[in-house]
């Protein structure tokens, strides 16, 4: 009877160990599903400062401290035949010195908005719309003269709204715009400076005595022809470069003569959140005419426009997120 019996068994063993086998295989699977992002987000935040303190120095000085804070967000989206890139800087800068009132070295707004089409993978051209916009946070002087701001928040402000195209290299950071439909609006919300001119827009019109007949215009328009250029790479070690240039020119009015935006920085990277940079900004705009009271009376006369440049070298923390 043992022998009959013993090759069942040992064959509905075989089958019971082979389905725990299998079972136990199956429940031990498990799928990995891939999540998938087309959006690229960088968020940086970083503070530079400079001190300089005197105690019986023998030479001279005042004492002095300078801050400036600076941030930069961005959001980009890419997927396939589509680009959508989003920025928004913001800068601001103090400076206190010994026996001086408190004084602004850095005021920026700005933001950024730039879509793009391109027809096939493969093509470096997009059929793009572009939006900027900036301005400034607080007034603006002319040092010592605290009593009469020279601009304020929206004076000025100015917007580019445009569609063209757009050249982005595959195997550089860099970007080039072409737009031949740009329109141009200069902002003066302040009516005390839209009624001297400022920033370009239609002065108040004025009697003999400089009673105002019809108040200035806050708002100038144009429409023109915009190149900008964006251009940014680690030209050595711990050593990278960026440069933004942006080139206007009005169709209706002056055409041919050309508003100048150049910034260009360098930032060299002592370790993960220690930075230092230097750069410049140049500007030309021949809308916006230099002020200045020439004969001594208190009133501003309207002189031609000028350069407009600026330097900078900090040092400073810089925390990305």
């Amino acid at each position: 009877m043992l022998k009959f019996f013993a090759p069942l068994l040992f064959l509905f063993t075989s089958v019971a160990l082979a389905a725990v086998s299998d079972s136990t295989v199956v429940d031990t699977t498990t799928v990995v599903k891939e999540n998938i992002t087309y959006w690229k987000k960088t968020n940086k935040v970083g503070l530079n400062m400079s001190e300089v303190a005197f105690f019986n120095w023998n030479s001279g000085g005042n004492n002095s401290i300078s801050a400036l804070m600076h941030a930069a967000f961005g959001r980009k989206y890419k997927k396939e035949l589509l680009n959508w890139n989003n920025t928004l800087t913001v800068k601001y800068g103090l400076n206190a010195q010994e026996g001086r009132e408190l004084r602004k070295t850095e005021d920026n707004l700005e933001i950024s908005s730039n879509f793009g089409y391109r027809r096939d993978s493969v093509s470096n051209f997009y059929y793009s719309a572009k939006f900027n916009f900036n301005t400034q946070f607080t007034y603006g002087y002319r040092y010592p003269n605290t009593d009469n701001p020279i601009s304020k928040f929206m004076a000025p402000g100015y917007a580019f709204v445009g569609v063209g195209t757009e050249y982005s290299s595959p195997s550089e950071d860099l970007t080039i715009y072409v737009s031949p439909v740009t329109e141009k609006s200069t902002f003066v919300l302040d009516q005390d400076l839209a009624n001297e001119g400022m920033f370009g827009v239609t002065p108040a019109v004025k009697d003999e005595e400089g009673n105002i007949l019809q108040p200035g215009e806050k708002i100038r328009t144009e429409f023109g022809f915009l190149i900008s250029s964006g251009f940014s790479k680690e030209i050595f070690e711990n050593v990278g470069l960026n440069n933004q240039l942006r080139l206007y020119s009005d169709y209706l009015n002056k055409f041919g003569n050309i508003d100048v935006d150049w910034e260009l920085n360098v930032d060299l990277k002592v370790n993960e959140y220690v930075k230092a940079n230097v750069g410049s900004h140049l500007k030309y705009d021949d809308d916006v005419k230099y002020k200045q009271d020439t004969n001594g009376d208190g009133k501003l006369e309207t002189r031609g426009a000028r350069i407009q440049f600026k330097q900078l070298l900090g040092v400073g923390l810089i925390y990305q997120f």
